[in-house]
């Protein structure tokens, strides 16, 4: 049975967030980033809210999902989507965003709820091929959407443009070659308060009563339910989250590019956010920021080697797995955790004593 992380290691999470936000922002103002890593800095917060919520679903719920990136192109579709629609009557770029963020999130949660209604009564390998397959179907979806706004309202139709939009209101999705025109409304500091709104979400659940089960659920199913837990409620409260969060980060990718195709949100993203939270570590939410951030990096930073430059990036992935999973390494981890519950339970004696 895995340890429930503490909260001391939830105060050093949050720590490494301010810190590299504040570090970032310093050399921003500097002018010391490059280009490229200027434009780097959404994406990677983006991936960061990726990988914290598909760990919510593998490493707390302990339930394999392949089709992550099938909620991260649900909010990056129908929040974009939002954002422009909403151009005139929210002319405040902030506003918009985070508008089109609660949208995106809300939408990839029914996209959540609706899916996990079948893929839930299932475990191991057939929940991950099913999760797999939803996000191809979403994917195929999105390749083959027009969706248009006028005076009249809302036009969609699938296959070929027969929304009929008039001539003052705008092709929003149009099928294969996505949302183009997109207005970059998202920005660092958007991604920085994203991530902390997710990380804040994810801990209070964990640490909860809901938490506890959902755990529970992970660590024994029969065992769970022999004592009243509802298996399909929590399992689908992670599922819910999970989606919910990878959706407002979907939008946040997207409002970074001036287009956005659905073949962005392929298998390949799925894996790669997979990849995240496998480095990071199952249930860490510290390891798994860490993770997404230095592969996010990575590969831009050997690029100058171009020819070997994915050799490289697949051996010191390699390299990165070996050693975050050396017994040295988790010994190190485990008793920082263990330090700070001892800490915790001696806090909580102080506290009942008085």
């Amino acid at each position: 049975m895995r340890k429930p992380v503490s909260a001391p290691f939830h105060f050093l999470t949050y720590l490494l967030v301010i810190g590299a936000y504040a570090a970032l922002q310093v050399l921003q103002a500097r002018g010391e980033l490059s280009a490229t890593m200027r434009g780097m800095l959404v994406p990677i917060c983006a991936y960061v809210v990726m990988a914290v919520s598909l760990n919510l679903t593998v490493g707390v719920l302990g339930e394999l999902s392949l089709g992550h990136a099938g909620f991260m192109s649900v909010g990056a579709f129908l929040g974009t989507s939002t954002a422009i629609a909403l151009q005139d009557a929210v002319p405040i770029p902030g506003v918009r965003l985070a508008i089109a963020l609660v949208v995106a999130a809300l939408c990839a949660a029914v996209a959540g709820f609706l899916i996990g209604i079948p893929v839930l009564r299932l475990n191991g390998d057939y929940l991950a091929i099913v999760t797999l397959a939803f996000g191809e179907i979403i994917k195929a979806i999105f390749n083959n959407l027009y969706l248009g706004v006028d005076a009249k309202g809302v036009h969609i139709s699938l296959l070929e443009d027969t929304t009929n939009t008039a001539a003052d209101g705008r092709l929003i999705i149009q099928g294969p070659m996505g949302i183009g025109g997109i207005q970059k409304i998202s920005t660092f500091t958007a991604g920085f308060v994203l991530i902390m709104i997710s990380l804040i979400v994810i801990f209070n659940l964990v640490g909860s009563r809901a938490g506890r089960a959902i755990m529970a659920i992970r660590d024994n199913p029969i065992a769970a339910q022999s004592v009243g837990v509802n298996l399909i409620k929590y399992k689908m409260m992670a599922f819910v989250v999970s989606a919910a969060l990878a959706g407002s980060a979907g939008a946040l990718f997207a409002m970074n590019y001036s287009t956005v195709v659905a073949n962005k949100f392929d298998f390949n993203t799925s894996i790669l956010i997979l990849v995240f939270v496998v480095l990071g570590g199952l249930g860490n939410m510290f390891g798994a920021i860490v993770a997404a951030a230095v592969l996010t990096i990575l590969p831009e930073a050997l690029r100058p080697i171009a020819e070997y430059r994915m050799l490289l990036y697949a051996v010191l992935l390699i390299v990165m797995m070996l050693t975050a999973n050396h017994p040295f390494v988790k010994a190190i981890f485990n008793r920082f955790r263990q330090t700070g519950q001892i800490q915790l339970e001696a806090d909580d004696e102080e506290k009942e004593a008085a």
